[in-house]
């Protein structure tokens, strides 16, 4: 799609704030979780799903919201899901229960599904070639810039007003991406678009809420619930439906034919694996500075800054180490710099030492956003533009799924670790020890109503057993991520430095479903 250099640029800064726009609604929840404690006394299970609520709506309805992009046009879609995110945060603001609020962040992750595809997809239609690197490695670096602004947006307003106040603030970016993408963004779609299959649309939702359902609930409650067994069976059954599904139609949900091709399946892959891993740290150090450090809200998001600021610088780097060093290579380094960054957070403890934790952060965040930049502009550049949105849902719900179940799983373990751990101090009344075992959010709120030497006992034994947790979840990441690096060598390797445009296909003639 040729158009000026001017609304050239104007496309790429729609399309990053759209972006920030998720990143920083995703993080800035983080931030706020102490404070929601206090208010509306979430369980941890409820805890949990306010956190996830947003990111498995969001991954669970990327696949289908990229195919409605493909067919009723990526800027159309765009400004539908901005309009609807507008709204949603709205509710959240003034959501005066858990259960409410859990629903409000759903609806958020519903319109996040119309934003991401559409942005992606616009920016794979728009820039081709190293072009299009450059433009995804700087974007992907603002991005994970979005989720710094998150904390620090989060904490300047929780300084200053009630929780609901760090959603609010979403509407008026809203209004400027609503303008500005009407006036700047150009429409594209695809020439010949098929229909949308509603059972794929259902399969793919109840598989995806099941799993998520079994992983949160088994760390929390383990195997022997009837309830947790019936959702692991629905959840995975309904999963492997929809994959057997996909090649019997004619127009699938999700083109299995795409994974075919080994840079966009092992890429894919790669990215499932490294989210897994790293956006777990944004939830847990959130609790750490405020809860553990015992810092203002204000004061932690300040302190994830520096760590975003190695993020750009992984983004710029991005396109010039494809150049030197080819993809495999760029991806393994990111994945290292990841795990090294990992390995130097389990050295956290107690009382905290920031210019280590600070060292950390930056060499975190360049890997972070090597991986994404790089992942990113392969997916998007092994496949024709008219699939630009389809391939991009796909890549979206890698990077969100990832996530997702870290935040669950890692999150799971965390508390898990943490209950066992914990040595609750002799004298503590039975109607407060289920809330100091229950999260250190509790712990900390029960400790300020015990007697003085009570409480500080049991906020120290809270703190302690917080922490053995992080350092082995840090641990564990870090394992994860220096696996990861050395797979990365063998399953990207050949995949070329600059990927040319692929020409459209021939569908093959599909098998009926009967």
């Amino acid at each position: 799609m040729a158009i000026g250099k001017g609304r050239k640029i104007g496309t790429v800064a729609v399309c990053v704030l759209a972006q920030l726009l998720i990143a920083i609604d995703l993080t800035v929840l983080h931030l706020v979780l102490p404070s929601l404690s206090e208010q509306l006394h979430p369980s941890t299970t409820e805890l949990l799903w306010i956190a996830d609520a947003y990111g498995f709506a969001l991954a669970g309805l990327l696949i289908t919201m990229g195919n409605v992009g493909d067919r009723i046009g990526r800027k159309k879609l765009l400004l539908i899901g901005a309009s609807l995110f507008g709204f949603a945060s709205v509710i959240t603001a003034y959501a005066p229960t858990s259960e409410l609020l859990i629903a409000a962040r759903a609806l958020l992750g519903i319109a996040a599904a119309t934003l991401m595809p559409s942005t992606l997809s616009i920016v794979r239609n728009v820039f081709t070639g190293k072009e299009r690197a450059a433009v995804i490695g700087v974007s992907s670096g603002l991005t994970i810039l979005g989720f710094g602004m998150g904390p620090l947006v989060g904490g300047f307003l929780l300084d200053h007003f009630w929780w609901g106040s760090v959603f609010l603030v979403n509407v008026p970016v809203v209004l400027v991406l609503v303008v500005a993408g009407a006036l700047i963004l150009p429409e594209s779609k695809n020439p010949a678009p098929g229909r949308i299959d509603v059972p794929s649309v259902l399969l793919s939702l109840v598989g995806m809420v099941g799993i998520v359902y079994t992983i949160k609930e088994i760390a929390y409650k383990g195997w022997a619930h009837g309830d947790i067994a019936l959702a692991a069976v629905l959840g995975l059954g309904c999963l492997v439906a929809f994959v057997l599904r996909q090649p019997r139609l004619a127009e699938p949900l999700m083109d299995l034919k795409l994974f075919a091709q080994r840079a966009f399946s092992a890429t894919v892959g790669t990215t499932i694996l490294a989210m897994f891993a790293q956006l777990a740290v944004s939830l847990m150090f959130a609790q750490y500075l405020q809860l553990v450090a015992g810092w203002s809200p204000l004061k932690s998001g300040l302190a994830g800054l520096p760590g975003m600021g190695g993020a750009i610088l992984g983004g710029v780097l991005a396109p010039l180490a494809i150049k030197a060093f080819g993809r495999a290579v760029t991806i393994a380094l990111g994945c290292a710099a990841s795990a090294v960054g990992f390995a130097l957070y389990s050295g956290i403890g107690v009382t905290i030492d920031y210019p280590d934790l600070l060292f950390a952060m930056i060499v975190f965040g360049v890997g972070l956003s090597l991986i994404l930049a790089v992942a990113t502009d392969t997916v998007l550049g092994v496949v024709p533009k008219t699939r630009a949105g389809a391939a991009s849902a796909i890549s979206e719900t890698a990077t969100e799924l990832g996530g997702a179940l870290g935040i669950a799983i890692l999150g799971s373990a965390l508390g898990a670790m943490y209950r066992r751990e914990l040595v609750i101090p002799a004298g503590v009344p039975p109607e407060a020890a289920g809330a100091i075992s229950d999260t250190l959010g509790g712990a900390v709120q029960v400790a300020a109503q015990l007697p003085p030497d009570q409480g500080a006992s049991v906020l120290a034994s809270a703190k302690l057993a917080f922490v053995d947790g992080l350092q082995v979840t840090m641990l564990c990441s870090a394992g994860l991520m220096a696996l990861l690096a050395v797979s990365a060598l063998f399953t990207l390797r050949g995949v070329p430095k600059e990927l040319e445009d692929p020409e459209e296909e021939l569908a093959p003639v599909p098998v009926p479903v009967g």
